[in-house]
């Protein structure tokens, strides 16, 4: 399969995952609305999927509920996405708690500080 077909696949997907998760279809109390799919990675020959999950809530625990939540329902949501792109294998999915933009939020952080820094001692 080409790298173009490969990340339309990928972008799929991110679609229907996020459109499950935005409609309630999955059905578990510990999955929060608040969050977002940010990043999809399906292996070369399609057989597994990554899924990254981030939330826009400060609390950490609301993304690892929300993440094992994902992971419990993986099968249900691996057959919705049978259902939709009517594919002959289905990727196995594998949900990931998606730590970037606290990284990034933190690390911005550090260098606003860093010049404050700089700009007292001159």
């Amino acid at each position: 399969m080409s790298q173009y077909s490969n990340q339309r696949l990928s972008v799929r997907i991110k679609e229907i995952i996020s459109s499950l998760i935005l409609t309630g279809a999955i059905k578990n109390p510990n999955l929060s609305t608040l969050v977002s799919i940010t990043d999809v990675i399906l292996a070369k020959d399609n057989a597994n999927c990554t899924v990254y999950v981030s939330s826009v809530l400060e609390n950490d625990k609301s993304l690892e509920k929300s993440v094992k939540a994902l992971n419990s329902a993986a099968p249900f949501i691996q057959s919705r996405i049978n259902s939709v792109l009517k594919l002959r294998n289905t990727p196995v999915l594998l949900f990931k708690e998606d730590k970037s933009f606290k990284e990034g939020e933190r690390i911005s952080e550090i260098i606003d500080k860093a010049m404050k820094e700089i700009k007292s001692n001159e």
